[in-house]
């Protein structure tokens, strides 16, 4: 948020709005920036994609014929649209682009290799990491994904004896404090401990996703 809006008026460059133009934001990374408070800001990125957006509409639309034959089984079984049909072959990458979405992923591939790195030539950190509370699912799936990758079958065998584990572990002990969140609510049990479940419910949607929904958004330091 503060590169794309911040006071160093990233959007005001000519190569960075050119690549936001191109990229576009997805849903998430929208209701961010509009949270973030930079209105004008916000303003100028959009005035020029949507002259973008308008400008490939266009062109889609010279070249636009409708899908011929039946319509029956446009939509797969996993829910993917199934067409071809240009427009909404057009509205579909813009939809599966974000410029800050990339951004995440290009410094989290260097967080990565930078963890494995450390977890490789550090028994320190190897410890820090087994003592961790677990990863959300998500995260987790790329922690296994560049384990394969970094990993000599020794290291990946040692690497998932402590980390499934780990995983699993804390896995039950969030769904715990679920259960236990539920059972205050119990009459019976409205004097006992909440123990560790008063915030149960971000955690738990925190453990799966990867985001805490209680958090308040970022905004712009004025």
């Amino acid at each position: 948020m503060d590169f794309v809006l911040g006071h160093g008026a990233s959007y005001m460059e000519a190569d960075v709005r050119d690549m936001t133009d191109r990229e576009g934001f997805c849903r998430s990374h929208f209701k961010k920036m509009y949270d973030y408070g930079n209105a004008l800001g916000n303003a100028w990125i959009l005035k020029t994609m949507y002259l973008r957006r308008m400008e490939e509409f266009e062109k889609t639309m010279k070249h636009f014929k409708p899908a011929s034959g039946s319509t029956k089984g446009l939509f797969k079984k996993n829910k993917e649209l199934s067409t071809d049909n240009a427009i909404i072959d057009w509205i579909t990458h813009t939809e599966e682009s974000c410029f800050i979405c990339k951004m995440v992923d290009r410094t989290f591939d260097a967080y990565m290799k930078t963890f494995f790195a450390m977890y490789q030539k550090d028994a320190d950190f190897r410890t820090l990491v087994g003592q961790t509370k677990g990863f959300c699912l998500s995260h987790f799936k790329t922690l296994l994904a560049y384990a394969d990758i970094h990993l000599n079958e020794k290291q990946k065998q040692e690497f998932y004896d402590m980390i499934l584990p780990l995983e699993q572990d804390n896995l039950k002990r969030v769904y715990e404090d679920i259960a236990w969140f539920i059972e205050k609510f119990d009459y019976q049990n409205k004097d006992a401990d909440w123990k560790t479940s008063k915030d149960a419910v971000q955690r738990g949607m925190q453990k799966l996703k990867g985001s805490d929904p209680s958090l308040a958004p970022h905004v712009i330091k004025k």
